[in-house]
């Protein structure tokens, strides 16, 4: 019989313990070994059980969520998720807790008489039976550490590259960080698909704009995109290009279209291949699921180019594997290697 997911739950709120015990009390994939209601017992209980995933809440007393995990982190490594909110600088600590070494998060904003059980059991379910595949060494950044090899840029083209395109999810606002930190003013505008609730892209734009030398912000619905700028769909809403007068302009759509996720991957992706055709590069970093495989497929169709990230560096495998599974990609480089093969290429 399978082991079942050890959990560790920490939250000061007394109903979120009790609920989250609730969710996992008959489950036959996970058990929650343990509680805590502070950031201090968290640590403690952390080196003591060992657990497999724990769930943080990101405000605590005594030891705060972000305290708690860079301790967690240095002493005793395991997949964390965070549960968040909204409220003050929650989307700003959540990011923060992504870098540290948080695999995924949980938006709690709604926490009280009001949350919404059934959903939060169904969304914690799958991201716990995620963090607890993560290879913690992926998570601690050590093959991102490593020197960049030259990478070559691919074949020739005779046309150059007019928008660059790129999706991720699970393990992505570090990935994102990462690649366009080390990028140096493109010479074409880069359009990003995060999957995240509403609300907390905003933060994670304006975060990669702090760290970046790009000018990185939320997209607005027919705003013209420019060369390097970089532009975060809105959570909740597909973000797809039109051309206007020859400008290309973000197209910001709340229909869903049959995608699984709002904003989709895939829909950027097929629109910048019937815009932009063979002068579109789509790029797919860590994140679980598919999205993205059909865009790939578009964007390949017409002649543009795609870049995967490897299993050497992506937390999760999923939508790379998925895209590399469905496409011959121009390149499949792990996580270091992303910024140098994207300015190859373009």
């Amino acid at each position: 019989m399978k082991r079942k997911i050890r959990v560790l739950v920490v939250d000061d709120s007394a109903f979120v313990r009790r609920a989250i015990l609730r969710m996992f009390e008959e489950s036959t994939e996970i058990e929650v070994i343990g509680v805590a209601a502070n950031g201090e017992s968290a640590v403690e209980l952390a080196r003591s059980l060992r657990p497999d995933v724990i769930t943080l809440d990101v405000q605590m007393p005594v030891l705060d969520g972000l305290s708690a995990l860079e301790l967690i982190m240095k002493e005793c490594p395991a997949p964390v998720i965070m549960f968040s909110c909204l409220t003050g600088k929650g989307g700003e600590k959540t990011l923060r807790a992504l870098e540290i070494g948080a695999v995924d998060f949980v938006d709690k904003s709604s926490a009280g008489g009001a949350m919404d059980i059934g959903v939060l059991a169904r969304e914690l379910t799958g991201k716990i039976k995620v963090a607890a595949c993560v290879d913690l060494e992926k998570l601690h950044g050590a093959a991102r550490r490593r020197e960049a090899a030259p990478v070559s840029p691919g074949k020739a083209r005779s046309v150059g590259t007019e928008v660059v395109v790129i999706g991720t999810s699970t393990g992505g606002p570090p990935a994102l960080q990462h690649v366009l930190s080390r990028l140096q003013h493109p010479p074409c505008p880069i359009l990003i698909v995060q999957h995240m609730p509403p609300g907390f892209t905003t933060s994670l734009a304006a975060r990669l704009d702090r760290n970046s030398t790009l000018t990185v912000r939320e997209a607005s619905d027919g705003e013209t995109v420019l060369p390097g700028n970089a532009y975060v769909a809105p959570a909740g809403w597909h973000m797809r290009l039109r051309r206007t007068d020859g400008a290309l302009q973000v197209w910001l759509d709340p229909v869903s279209g049959g995608h699984l996720h709002c904003p989709s991957v895939d829909a950027l992706f097929e629109s910048a291949a019937e815009v932009c055709g063979n002068r579109s590069l789509g790029v797919v970093l860590t994140g679980m699921g598919k999205d993205g495989a059909d865009g790939a497929r578009a964007i390949k169709k017409a002649g543009g180019r795609v870049v995967v990230e490897t299993e050497e560096t992506a937390i999760v495998y999923g939508m790379p594997k998925a895209v590399a599974a469905a496409v011959s990609v121009d390149a499949a480089v792990p996580l270091y290697q992303v910024s140098d093969t994207i300015t190859g290429m373009i």
